[in-house]
Formats: structure tokens, sequence, C-alpha cells
């Protein structure tokens, strides 16, 4: 094989996975885009005057934290999303137990 051979394929292989990967670039904003519609129309009226006051308090609330209280919050975050992590890797090992028992 010859070295114009070789960039050739080379070349040919980089156009092939650059259109491949536009193809799922762009089914992915398609269904980001379509999310985002079905989101924004399912909460159109819900949003009332009370709770946009009590997510401007909350923000507000958060923006004049402490560093310390604001590390404090955020490790409380962390821990309920390691929990939630966990219980989810638990139900999916529940779940490939079952099947490898039905095998």
């Amino acid at each position: 094989m010859g070295v114009k051979k070789f960039f050739k394929d080379a070349f040919a292989d980089m156009k092939a996975d650059a259109k491949a990967q536009r193809e799922v670039d762009k089914a992915n904003f398609a269904a980001v885009k379509a999310e985002s519609k079905a989101n924004f129309e399912e909460n159109r009226g819900k949003r009332t005057f009370a709770k946009a006051k009590a997510d401007a308090k909350k923000s507000w609330d958060d923006a004049h934290m402490s560093p310390s209280e604001r590390r404090e919050k955020m490790n409380e975050e962390r821990a309920k999303q390691v929990e939630e992590a966990n219980k989810r890797k638990a139900e999916a090992d529940v779940r490939l137990k079952e099947l490898k028992e039905e095998k």
C-alpha cells in the first residue's frame, strides 16, 4: 500500500465519519428542540406571579449566601445526586441479574 492510497483511504474514512456524526448531531438537535417546545407548551399558563416571585427569592437567597453556606448546600445536593445514582444502579443490577437468570 502506497502512502497516497493510505491518505486517500484515511480522508475518505474521516469524511464518512464526519457525515455520520453530523446526522447524529442533527437528530439530537431536533430531539432537544422538540422537547423544549413540549416543555414550553406543558408549562404555558402555569407560570404564576407567586411562583415567579418564589423563584426570584430563591435566586436572590442563593446569590447572597456565604461561601460556607453555598458549599454546604452544594454538598447536600451532591449527596442527593449520589444517592439517586446508587439507587438507579441498584435497580439496574437487579434487572441485569433477573435477565441473567432467565437465560
